[in-house]
């Protein structure tokens, strides 16, 4: 399906928050995420999150089929060699179109222009659909770790350019 990828800006912010809000969800309802056991999951996605994240400098891509707005990813620089791919998030109406893939290669054609050579994410360690997706697109697992805020295992997934 033809679609656009443009850089989101602040008069993004609202569709941004409701489309991570909304992909998300699924994923909150299998491993029983809500606002009490984790509040800073994506599925509780706040305005003056992504503002917060703006303004320290995580560039978010809105992609738009048909005119209107179906996904989005975000691409934060860490240092001269690692960027991290945040907020990948496609409408639930809209997945299963390759627009979660053209997020993330757009995200990595990103990545490359800024000079990274590699880009990493964190996911659910028990989302093996998610990993297996991830693997297919050149990632690959590099760390799996628990954080006390937390209440599941995060696996880190890496793409290294050559």
């Amino acid at each position: 399906m033809e679609h656009l990828i443009r850089k989101g800006g602040k008069e993004d912010i609202d569709i941004l928050a409701e489309i991570i809000r909304d992909a998300f969800q699924d994923v909150a309802d299998r491993f029983g995420l809500n606002e009490q056991n984790s509040p800073t999951h994506p599925s509780n996605c706040r305005t003056e999150w992504l503002m917060r994240e703006m303004n320290r400098g995580v560039v978010f891509y809105v992609l738009e089929a048909q005119g209107e707005p179906a996904g989005c990813v975000a691409l934060e620089k860490i240092n001269d060699e690692v960027c991290y791919l945040e907020r990948l998030a496609v409408l639930p109406r809209k997945q299963k179109k390759g627009f979660g893939e053209a997020l993330v290669k757009h995200a990595l054609s990103q990545a490359r222009l800024l000079k990274a050579y590699r880009v990493q994410i964190g996911i659910i360690a028990d989302d093996q659909a998610l990993h297996d997706w991830y693997e297919k697109l050149g990632f690959e697992e590099v760390e799996r770790k628990n954080f006390p805020h937390l209440m599941l295992e995060v696996a880190f997934m890496a793409r290294y350019f050559l």
